[in-house]
């Protein structure tokens, strides 16, 4: 029994024991607890204190730094205005001396115009004087000479205007002539300039062609049986063949120069083969054009490409190679275009204009020309259509259509265009001109010259380029003969077709003549 008591007891010893022991603990625990708080408030005390004093030394110093930046800002603005009162002193001592000028130079005026006052009351009374003198003089002389004062005025003023007449016309004669040796040689150094950039070489060339041949023989082949072949080549080419006596030689004739130089392309290749029936004929012949307009696109690109004109549409490149075989009495027309291009060009470059709408212009200007057989119309306004209808520019479409003045001139660039188109074709050795249409222009300058009054001979001279007129001198003077003289070159200008330039001479010659008895 004692030992189940033991078993039944000690446990709960056992359970006793270990709560005293957790109360004991918790209680040293909740110890040690407080005592680590109170050193935490210690420590915050003192952090606070410390914080505290960090503050105030912080806030003196701020203190300071505003009452030194107060300082400074107030000195700063003391010498501000200082600075600004002396300079309002300053504008004052200006403006009383200013003021003090002004006063002074005041007073001057009134002085001035009391004298000048004094001096008018002076004048007024010897103009008075003055006038009463004139009177009596005027009065004296219409006395003794006998006339009214309308009367002498009236010889006076055309004494004076004769004299004032003499002397302009002496002036006129003077700016006339300054002005015309001005205007020449400023023309004269703006064409030379632009003839010596560029120096084309012209050959003459004609309606037909020559084509030799090896013997007399090649002639009854060319004929062929009963003139098969002659008249098969001409049917294809569209030319005359003409075969006559002239020894080891047949003449190609033809108004087309792109036919006449296909037949004779396609003649000398026959000949070269021997073989010569209208078959080989039609062959050779059309072999013969697809060359020529080979040759007519690379003489248009050579000739964009001397002149320096690009983005020209492909069929006026092969416009302008057709105008290789083109004449204009005489001068090549490409050759021609290529010149006038240039020449337009260097003058647009002296006259301060656009460049290269007078190169593109000059090289286009007689683009009409490569089909104006095939339509009705002048070449220009032809040529103008065409440059239209490939977009061209709208000055490019002027200049060509304006350069024979068919239609008004707008732009300097179309007055060059006219300028380079006539200096090409009038110097020496670029056109040739028939004998009748050479004597037609001397008798229309010789008519012109002797319709005017006053005239009572002419002659034309320097083969048609010069036009001498000899006036009556008692129904013309000096300077009715420089009016003379503007008169008929404007009405030659205007009433003839001529390459260059006509020069009138007016000649007035005065003989005074006496007999003794």
């Amino acid at each position: 029994m004692n030992s189940d008591l033991y078993i039944w007891i000690a446990p709960a010893v056992v359970a006793l024991i270990a709560v005293v022991a957790s109360v004991v603990g918790y209680r040293l625990k909740l110890a040690g607890a407080y005592k680590q708080i109170e050193q935490d408030r210690a420590e915050a005390a003192e952090m606070r204190e410390s914080a505290e004093k960090e503050l105030e030394a912080q806030h003196r110093e701020l203190q300071l730094s505003a009452k030194e930046e107060a300082i400074r800002l107030r000195d700063q603005i003391e010498s501000e205005l200082k600075a600004q009162r002396d300079e309002l002193e300053q504008a004052k001592r200006r403006l009383e001396k200013r003021e003090d000028r002004i006063a002074h130079t005041r007073a001057e005026l009134e002085k001035a115009e009391g004298k000048l006052r004094d001096q008018e009351i002076e004048l007024e009374s010897l103009r008075e004087d003055l006038q009463q003198r004139l009177d009596e003089q005027l009065a004296e002389l219409q006395r003794i000479s006998g006339m009214t004062t309308e009367e002498a005025r009236q010889i006076l003023l055309k004494s004076v205007e004769e004299e004032i007449q003499q002397d302009a016309n002496a002036m006129a004669r003077r700016i006339i002539h300054k002005a015309e040796e001005d205007a020449q040689r400023k023309a004269a150094e703006t064409v030379v300039s632009a003839i010596q950039r560029c120096a084309v070489d012209h050959t003459a060339e004609t309606t037909v062609s020559v084509v030799a041949l090896p013997s007399d023989d090649m002639k009854g082949r060319i004929i062929g049986r009963e003139g098969r072949n002659i008249r098969c080549f001409e049917q294809v080419t569209g030319v005359d063949l003409i075969v006559d006596d002239t020894p080891e030689a047949v003449v190609i004739s033809a108004f087309d120069p792109v036919r006449r130089e296909v037949a004779r392309n396609a003649l000398e290749h026959l000949i070269v083969d021997g073989r010569i029936h209208p078959g080989r004929i039609e062959e050779v012949v059309e072999r013969a054009r697809e060359e020529i307009d080979e040759e007519m696109r690379k003489a248009g690109e050579q000739a964009t490409f001397d002149t320096g004109v690009s983005g020209l549409h492909p069929e006026l490149v092969r416009l302008l190679g057709k105008l290789r075989f083109r004449t204009s009495y005489g001068q090549n027309v490409l050759k021609h275009s290529i010149e006038v291009a240039h020449l337009a060009g260097a003058m647009a470059g002296e006259a301060g204009a656009r460049v290269a709408i007078a190169r593109r212009a000059g090289l286009l200007h007689d683009i009409g020309k490569a089909v104006d057989y095939e339509r009705d119309g002048s070449h220009a306004l032809i040529g103008a259509e065409l440059a239209r209808s490939r977009q061209e520019p709208e000055a490019i479409v002027h200049a060509i259509a304006a350069h024979h003045e068919e239609i008004p001139v707008e732009t300097i660039e179309a007055v060059l265009v006219q300028a380079a188109d006539a200096i090409s074709a009038a110097r020496p050795g670029a056109r040739r001109e028939t004998l009748e249409t050479y004597l037609k222009r001397l008798e229309s300058l010789e008519q012109i010259a002797r319709s005017f009054n006053g005239v009572d001979k002419c002659y034309a001279i320097q083969a048609g380029r010069e036009v001498r007129v000899i006036v009556k001198p008692e129904r013309v003077d000096d300077l009715a003969a420089h009016r003379l003289a503007k008169g008929m070159a404007e009405r030659i200008q205007s009433e003839m077709e001529y390459p260059g330039q006509i020069r009138v001479t007016v000649i007035r010659e005065t003989r005074a003549i006496e007999y003794a008895q």
